[in-house]
């Protein structure tokens, strides 16, 4: 008998002890495979655009969150409550991407910040979407940054797994210049190794005639974290726009959030439980007056994914929405019209925001 305990005994460490170096294993090679950008990356400038702007010119600018194509009006997603890690199959990600890219295309817009763009995750089969959105889309130049590259998400069951994506922009305008900045990471090791690595990406158009410059900022700010990392990240942010603006740049800083703005009423879209998400607060007198915050109520910029939207209530009321895209705007520049369009979340989880601005002359 006690042969056979001690044979069981260690039969179970030895599993215990595989394990553990499975374990092991595992984050060896996820902390060796880390993604871990410079502070300062420039970044390669794709595609061929004709426009050129000056002083007194108007143009149109887009920034709409895609869901990497696999969060459309039938998709929920565990990290907001739904059971879902992949919603959608391969043919649906394409054809989202390709709705996506097509009323881009319809919106005749001069530049496009986009984010949530994967170039190769498993959640969306693989897919560049940043080719397939190129391809679709003409006249543009195209910038990516990375925000989330990992070898494997090993959580939820099934687990996300490989991830690459980015946030991307569309300019019809010739770029001078692109870089990606780095955005402080509120997370420590080993959780890190599968999170995002937040940026800002930041073009650069020349203006004919003048020695200023049309600044574009593309981001996607934190979601999941206590409030410090959306903090810090902004602050950064704050620091950047200030020092463009006073340069006497032409200065637009547009994307996902994840907050809302202190000077936009958000009543029409009230928490329906205190068991949802919360977005964040930016608050806008902390920034220098020459700053303006633009969001519209309207119509909601994003929704919820705990529950599909298709075959749901989508009274406001019953069902959760968000005021979390929109645009930083320095005073130089003139609103002419600003909107998010109400697709009805069909192709993402989030609707476009679309805004036409003038350069006003000196």
């Amino acid at each position: 008998m006690k042969k056979k305990k001690h044979l069981w005994i260690r039969v179970v460490l030895g599993i215990i002890g595989a394990l553990l170096a499975v374990v092991i294993v595992f984050f060896g090679v996820l902390t060796v495979t880390e993604y871990k950008p410079k502070d300062t990356e420039q970044l390669e400038i794709a595609g061929a655009a004709s426009k050129t702007l000056e002083d007194g010119d108007s143009f149109t600018i887009m920034t709409w969150n895609t869901g990497y194509g696999g969060l459309d009006e039938n998709a929920d997603f565990f990290m907001d409550g739904g059971k879902n890690v992949q919603s959608s199959d391969e043919e649906t990600v394409r054809a989202n991407i390709k709705a996506i890219s097509d009323f881009i295309e319809e919106s005749q817009v001069d530049v496009a910040f986009l984010q949530e763009v994967d170039t190769d995750s498993k959640r969306s089969y693989g897919i560049n979407e940043l080719d397939l959105i190129a391809e679709e889309t003409e006249g543009f130049q195209n910038t990516f940054a990375l925000n989330y590259k990992t070898l494997y998400v090993p959580y939820p069951m099934p687990p996300i797994g490989r991830v690459s994506c980015g946030i991307a922009t569309l300019s019809a305008f010739e770029l001078s210049d692109a870089q990606r900045v780095s955005l402080p990471c509120p997370f420590k090791y080993p959780v890190r190794l599968a999170n995002l690595k937040r940026c800002l990406m930041v073009d650069r158009v020349p203006l004919e005639g003048s020695d200023k410059e049309l600044v574009l900022v593309n981001l996607h700010l934190e979601a999941y974290d206590s409030g410090e990392g959306k903090i810090a990240q902004t602050r950064q942010l704050r620091e950047l726009l200030e020092s463009e603006a006073a340069k006497g740049n032409y200065v637009i800083a547009g994307g996902d959030f994840n907050q809302t703005f202190s000077n936009c009423d958000t009543s029409g879209y009230p928490l329906v439980s205190e068991d949802m998400w919360k977005p964040g607060v930016i608050d806008v007198s902390e920034f220098d007056d020459g700053l303006q915050f633009l969001m519209d109520n309207t119509s909601p910029s994003c929704r919820s994914l705990d529950k599909p939207l298709a075959g749901n209530d989508a009274d406001p009321t019953k069902f959760q929405y968000y005021m979390i895209d929109g645009f930083i705007v320095s005073d130089n520049l003139k609103i002419d019209s600003f909107e998010t369009k109400d697709l009805k979340f069909k192709n993402t989880d989030h609707n476009p925001v679309i805004m036409k601005v003038t350069l006003k002359e000196d």
